[in-house]
């Protein structure tokens, strides 16, 4: 039962983490550096992360904001690793597990000075390994899913576009859209999917040839 409900629990977890994360970010952010406190509408999730906040005073939400990062990325990496043993093909099985696995490491480095590069990377591996399962959901008869990994994908590619472009105005609140609809993806592929989903139609296939052989 633990282990069924590990990344749920590392998911509540983590976000329980970050909340208390910004009740104790001292203040300032991309508006006003004498703000006080955190600004869901101003602040990025990153903010919390810095040795000092934007107005220059010890950052005593780092060390919360750090733990729910490693809780986050634990309970990602580990979703990928269960998702992956659902997918019938080997080489996409592979490329979900390592990719996503892989972009979980660079994520959890984003709560370092690296954090830069570090989205460039972690960003485009988790991309990698969603398109993938997206591939394989979009397979299925998972109607509702695939509408819901189109979503996502469409507002992670935004969010990176804002990042890309410098359009940073509206980039704080479209990170935690995006964080938000991940996130909720990722539970509803954990806790609503089976392996069967994505083997149905290699079944049939292969009942069909053995049927046209007889």
């Amino acid at each position: 039962m633990a282990k069924k409900y590990s990344i749920l629990l590392g998911i509540i977890i983590s976000m329980s983490l970050l909340l208390v994360a910004t009740m104790y970010y001292p203040g300032g952010s991309q508006v006003d550096k004498n703000a006080i406190g955190y600004d869901w509408k101003n602040n990025y999730i990153s903010n919390l992360f810095g040795e000092k906040a934007i107005n220059g005073t010890h950052n005593s939400s780092r060390f919360w904001a750090i733990g729910g990062m490693v809780f986050l990325s634990a309970s990602f990496a580990l979703f990928f690793i269960e998702f992956s043993k659902k997918i019938p093909a080997k080489g996409a099985s592979r490329i979900i597990k390592y990719v996503g696995d892989g972009g979980m490491i660079f994520t959890l480095l984003i709560a370092t000075p690296l954090h830069n590069i570090m989205i460039t990377i972690a960003s485009t591996m988790f991309l990698i390994g969603m398109f993938y399962v997206t591939i394989f959901v979009l397979k299925s008869k998972l109607h509702l899913l695939k509408f819901c990994c189109i979503i996502c994908l469409a507002i992670f590619y935004v969010t990176l576009y804002l990042y890309g472009s410098g359009s940073f105005k509206f980039l704080p609140v479209m990170q935690k859209i995006t964080f938000a609809t991940s996130t909720a993806l990722i539970l509803g592929l954990q806790y609503f999917t089976q392996k069967e989903d994505f083997q149905q139609r290699n079944a049939t296939k292969d009942s069909g040839e053995e049927a046209t052989s007889r």
